[in-house]
């Protein structure tokens, strides 16, 4: 049987893929970070499954006692604390030995808060970058504004909601008017995406915010921008006056030229 890497909700328990649930109700053994946090979900599916720790801690040790488990023919899925395996959470390691020693590896997909965060920020483009989780401290954040400057399409980052201050901050000091949407608590009860510009952005959460946070950095400005900007602005202005409502006249405008539509409109005011 191959290791079947299992995509689980992000927030709401619903966003689980009937796919996934079948795995999981006929997997011999479920890997997984957090023992309760996985036992909630199965539960309220009504799933009884033998669960086995499987974390950052362990993940060296339980890769060697599961690969002769896997090519003995027995069946594991494997499942992180929200999301996809391998993306930002333990799991890369069990599939590249799975496939060194020749054993199949499925993956069954289901929710993204990175794809879910970029959609919802308004900031989305034919390409992206994922960062991961941001660097710690100060000097490594103000290089990673550095390296952003010349990025032309939007980043996707997760972030502690202790950090995100500081780090909003930073990205403020480095550039006040980059557009930014921070994506609290995605898909759960109290959801909420809040854009704007860094220097907006840093000043609304002065102080930590509860809950799992992700963060979407717009494209940085491109260089020259400043005289198609105006061009673009110029362009809402016309359509204003025709009677075109301003939200729609940004959204018009933004899509044959790329200036993002939430600048152009407030700049537009």
């Amino acid at each position: 049987m191959p290791l079947a890497v299992c995509a689980t909700p992000i927030g709401n328990l619903e966003d689980v893929t009937l796919r996934v649930l079948a795995e999981l109700a006929a997997a011999d053994v479920v890997l997984c970070e957090d023992t309760r946090q996985t036992r909630v979900l199965l539960e309220r599916h009504g799933i009884a499954a033998r669960l086995l720790s499987y974390h950052e801690h362990n993940e060296a040790k339980r890769t060697a006692e599961l690969l002769p488990r896997l090519e003995a023919g027995e069946r594991i899925a494997l499942v992180s604390d929200a999301g996809l395996p391998g993306v930002s959470d333990p799991g890369a390691r069990l599939v590249g030995a799975a496939l060194d020693a020749g054993v199949d590896v499925t993956v069954l997909p289901g929710p993204s808060a990175v794809e879910t965060a970029l959609v919802a920020s308004g900031l989305v483009a034919v390409q992206y970058r994922f960062l991961g989780f941001l660097p710690r401290g100060a000097k490594k954040l103000s290089e990673l504004w550095d390296e952003l400057r010349g990025w032309p399409w939007p980043a996707v980052a997760f972030e502690s909601p202790q950090r995100l201050p500081a780090t909003l901050r930073s990205l403020a000091d480095a550039d006040a008017e980059r557009e930014v949407a921070v994506c609290r608590e995605l898909t759960k009860r109290f959801e909420e995406v809040a854009r704007g510009t860094a220097a907006e952005l840093a000043e609304r959460f002065d102080a930590p915010p509860k809950g799992e946070i992700t963060l979407v950095l717009g494209p940085a400005a491109a260089p020259g921008e400043g005289d198609g900007e105006e061009r673009a602005l110029a362009a809402v202005a016309e359509l204003v006056a025709a009677g075109l409502p301003r939200r729609r006249a940004a959204q018009i405008v933004s899509d044959l030229v790329g200036v993002p539509r939430n600048r152009l409109y407030k700049l537009s005011l």
